[in-house]
């Protein structure tokens, strides 16, 4: 497994409220990503919609609906699980978000870099 690399502390994430957005690699090309809490986990995606590979946060890190339900594309309306990505109504058909895994460490919220989402080497 990859070495974990820090986010933020869990505190910082308020149960279904604004997401932590941060910069990847994804397929090696640069992408967005979000970690928000849900039910207790936090949980992270790309920040891209599997119908039309746009960001989906109606405004900096708000993803989730009126109801706090589901995650929405602010685009296309498209809705998906938060707790494994899948589309549950919308243009997506049975597409998922990509997940970017997470843990939460001693009051830290992490994340896994994988083959496909890497980190931003910066200079």
């Amino acid at each position: 497994m990859a070495e974990a690399l820090a986010l933020c502390a869990s505190a910082d994430l308020a149960e279904k409220g604004r997401a932590l957005v941060f910069d990847v690699l994804l397929w090696g090309q640069p992408a967005r990503a979000f970690a928000l809490r849900f039910e207790g986990q936090v949980v992270a995606y790309i920040n891209r919609c599997a119908h039309v590979p746009a960001e989906m946060d109606w405004q900096p890190g708000e993803f989730l609906d009126h109801d706090q339900r589901w995650i929405v594309c602010s685009i296309h309306g498209a809705a998906y699980e938060p707790k494994d990505g899948r589309c549950v109504g919308g243009p997506c058909g049975k597409a998922r978000l990509i997940p970017v895994q997470t843990a939460e460490v001693n009051g830290q919220v992490c994340w896994y870099p994988s083959a496909d989402v890497r980190p931003v080497a910066f200079d």
